[in-house]
């Protein structure tokens, strides 16, 4: 590895020049993307049906095929899983991620192609390094291993020609031999199933590896983290691995978790950590630089054409936008076309703009993971913001949460319940009722107005779970591990019906 290194360093770094090409030029950067998208897709039957040939520039793209939902495409995918060739992309696609939501046991197939894996996912991995390397140019980061803390389903035949499995067993599976070279643990054990035993192998076969950086959501890297210490009987990560010096994170925001990782990882100064955007449909953004406070750098030229769909005009799909019509603050519904085959797709992610020059982006959450039960309009962004400010105000840390409506009664005006897992409690769970309740008010004009007078909403209510809750719900539903993730925010009931279940029968 050692001996390596310096040629990946160089490697990572000679990409710079071609990077600053599409920073400084994204418009001109996504119409040669559209371009291309639609050379390939023209041969295709999708392409076919909605004369791809003939489209030559965005407006006519957009009057043309509609936006597809994930149910709209699904029959070219049932089609494509079982061999047929040249359905949404003209290429053989031989690969499916595949993805369920937080709250449905339905399972999404994702169509991963040659060009997808090595132009989108690939590509854009390289160019995070890259751009790590030029913020932190006397890094070591290659003098190490990476440990990829990756889904629990492994790699399965759909027939002879076809296999599906999470976003992170395929790529780990058709990893280029570099990525095999710098990665943690070995394929054997990235792809082993059961979660419990894949952590217990993961801990037993890294506590004595170089570990330079870490990848992973925040949830199960922590839960990987406490075992580690508790096998090695140390007190911080840095005390196991003293070269540790970036945790790369997604899927989840990690504001509500950062005072948690950075004390328990430890050393003399706090870990870098830096965020990517990396969905089974694409690899979409990443921090310019660790700790960017503008948010995530919007990749323009990796084979995804994208669109912006106002949420507040989202049942008017003329109004979607192109990178050249954004404008800051404003949330929309992020709309893709890959080289994948995913054509005017609606991810299902909300986001938001944060600058322009370059354009970054901040996800602001789901488009069906929100609560507006009494008008207040409350996104997830701002619930993380909210509660990490008030875990600082009273020293208290967690581990996850949720939230969902109480309705109103006879007797009762409606409230946000919220179910908290926490590693370090407040003294006084009323005072860090309030002191939440203040900080949405700071943040969300529309909730401060239904919490006035208490007319609407009353104070929320919070109720701290036990440790592991989460874990065992998510368990319980075959969702442990990887990209699962707890809902945060809902405008039924259905979620914290299911916890209560589960802590009745754990009682």
């Amino acid at each position: 590895m050692k001996i390596l290194a310096p040629t990946l360093s160089q490697l990572a770094r000679l990409r710079s020049w071609q990077i600053q090409e599409w920073i400084e030029e994204p418009i001109l950067a996504q119409t040669e993307t559209l371009k291309y998208l639609l050379a390939h897709g023209q041969y295709t039957e999708f392409g076919k049906k909605y004369n791809f040939e003939k489209i030559n520039q965005y407006e006519e793209f957009k009057n043309i095929v509609p936006l597809h939902h994930y149910d709209d495409i699904k029959p070219y995918i049932f089609r494509a899983q079982k061999g047929e060739e040249c359905l949404l992309w003209d290429m053989p696609t031989t690969w499916f991620a595949k993805s369920s939501g937080t709250t449905s046991d339905k399972s999404k197939f994702i169509p991963i192609t040659e060009d997808n894996l090595q132009d989108c996912h690939y590509q854009a991995a390289k160019d995070v390094i890259t751009l790590y390397y030029q913020s932190n140019p006397n890094s070591q980061l290659l003098t190490g291993k990476s440990l990829i803390i990756g889904g629990s389903h492994q790699v399965h035949p759909l027939n002879e020609q076809t296999f599906y499995g999470d976003l992170s067993a395929v790529l780990l599976q058709n990893a280029p031999l570099w990525g095999q070279w710098i990665k943690a643990p070995n394929l054997e054990i990235a792809l082993i199933e059961d979660w419990n035993l894949k952590l217990e192998q993961i801990v037993e076969t890294t506590i004595n590896e170089n570990i330079t950086s870490i990848s992973g959501v925040p949830t199960w890297t922590y839960i990987l983290i406490k075992k580690i210490l508790e096998k090695t009987g140390k007190k911080k990560l840095k005390e196991v691995w003293p070269n540790l010096e970036l945790y790369l994170h997604g899927g989840v925001s990690f504001v509500p978790y950062r005072a948690e990782m950075q004390s328990i990882i430890g050393g003399t100064e706090p870990i870098k950590c830096l965020e990517i955007y990396n969905a089974s449909e694409g690899f979409f953004a990443a921090q310019l630089f660790p700790e960017d406070p503008e948010g995530l750098l919007l990749f323009a030229n990796h084979g995804i054409f994208y669109e912006f769909l106002p949420m507040k005009t989202f049942n008017d799909p003329n109004s979607c936008k192109t990178l050249s019509q954004v404008t800051i603050n404003e949330n929309y519904a992020l709309v893709i076309s890959t080289n994948s085959g995913l054509w005017r797709y609606i991810v299902g992610d909300t986001i938001q703009f944060t600058a322009l020059h370059p354009y970054k982006i901040k996800i602001t959450g789901r488009i069906n993971h929100f609560l507006n039960t009494f008008g207040e309009e409350v996104m997830i962004e701002q619930t993380d913001r909210a509660l990490s400010q008030t875990c600082t105000a009273t020293n208290s840390t967690i581990i996850d949460y949720t939230v969902a409506p109480v309705f109103m009664g006879n007797v009762q005006n409606g409230k946000h319940e919220w179910y908290i897992e926490f590693t370090t409690p407040p003294e006084n769970i009323v005072d860090f009722a309030k002191k939440l309740d203040d900080e949405l008010k700071k943040i969300n004009s529309d909730y401060e107005a239904k919490r006035f007078n208490n007319l609407i909403l009353s104070l929320p209510d919070i109720k701290q779970v036990p440790v592991g809750t989460f874990n065992r719900w998510l368990s319980k539903n075959n969702k442990i591990g990887g990209q699962h993730k707890i809902p945060r925010l809902s405008n039924n009931r259905f979620f914290l019906d299911a916890l209560d279940n589960l802590l009745g029968c754990a009682q």
